[in-house]
This record gives structure tokens, C-alpha cells and sequence, in this order.
């Protein structure tokens, strides 16, 4: 299976309060976030994410949380990653393009208004600015193919590419 994620902010105490994420602490976030980011992903599966895994964390503690987590893990560089250990991740880079399931998808983690394939059917996955899963439905409503996989807008779990696409094909009928 085929996952996306971002703006897990694991070490992050502050965005507890900013996003009002349901979390006593940060120990209990980063426990969580990662229980459900394993209970989704399994070792064989791939996980594209789209940045700001870590935040207030050294380079040494992020990569044991990452390394922790399942999957073969592709980084799309998010503002508040570091330079983490490239041997956890497939491949790192600021802005990629993937064709899966019969759909193409332009994965960067800022929301763009344009994107490569805009016109033909493509979807935009992004994370950054922490919507709920209202942006998502109206993004949709709109006609509008961008998608934000962070946790804050998808009960703070991976999404998969299925999910996606089913959640677009709704609109449709």
C-alpha cells in the first residue's frame, strides 16, 4: 500500500497549543503519532512524507524516531526538517511526481496554486498550513484537485493514495 503524511512536528510542545491537537504532552503526541503512523504502515508499504517530521529535536533524536517508523519512507523537504540521516528515507527532495493507481500526483510541501498536469486530472498533496479536513472537502467542492495529507486534517494518521483518490471520485457522483 501507498501512504501519505506530514507535519507530524514530533518534539514540537508548542503545536499542541498553536493547532490544538488533542494531547496531554508532547511525549503523549509523539507516542501517539507514531502508534498510528505503525498501526497504518506496514514494513513492506511506502510512505511519501511531505515534510516536518521532527521539530525541536536534535538531528540524533529525530532519526531514532524515524527509523522507528515503518515503510519505505520518501522525504519531501518541509521547513522544520533537518538534515536527517539520508540512509532512513528512499529518496529526499524538495518537490516530486509520482504516477500511481492511474492517477499523477505533484507532491511538494506547500500548497500550490499550479502544478504540473493541473489541467489533465493531477492532485497536488501538500502539508504546511495544518488544515482540518473542511479545507480538504472544500478544495474538492471547488473542483479544486489539492489535498493536505498532515495529520491535523486526517485524525492524526497516514492517508493512503486509495483514500484519495476515492475521496475525490466522490464528487463525481
Amino acid at each position: 500500500m501507498i501512504y501519505f503524511t506530514s507535519d507530524l512536528h514530533m518534539g514540537h510542545k508548542g503545536i499542541i497549543t498553536m493547532q490544538n491537537r488533542p494531547f496531554e504532552s508532547v511525549e503523549d503526541m509523539n507516542w501517539i503519532l507514531l502508534t498510528n503512523y505503525n498501526a497504518v504502515v506496514g514494513k513492506d508499504d511506502t510512505v511519501y512524507i511531505l515534510g516536518d517530521i521532527c521539530h525541536h529535536m536534535s538531528v540524533d533524536q529525530a532519526n531514532s524516531v524515524i527509523a522507528r517508523m515503518k515503510g519505505k519512507k520518501y522525504l519531501i523537504n518541509g521547513n522544520h526538517d533537518k538534515k536527517y540521516d539520508p540512509a532512513l528515507f528512499e529518496d529526499i527532495k524538495d518537490f516530486m511526481t509520482v504516477s500511481l493507481n492511474g492517477r499523477y500526483f505533484a507532491l511538494m510541501h506547500y500548497p500550490m496554486l499550479s502544478w504540473p498536469k493541473k489541467n489533465s486530472g493531477s492532485i497536488q498533496l501538500h502539508g504546511h498550513i495544518h488544515a482540518r479536513m473542511d479545507y480538504n472537502e472544500q478544495n474538492r467542492n471547488e473542483g479544486v484537485l489539492r489535498y493536505d495529507v498532515g495529520v491535523d486534517a486526517n485524525n492524526f494518521y497516514p492517508v493512503s493514495v486509495k483514500q484519495i483518490i476515492e475521496f475525490f471520485e466522490m464528487s463525481r457522483k
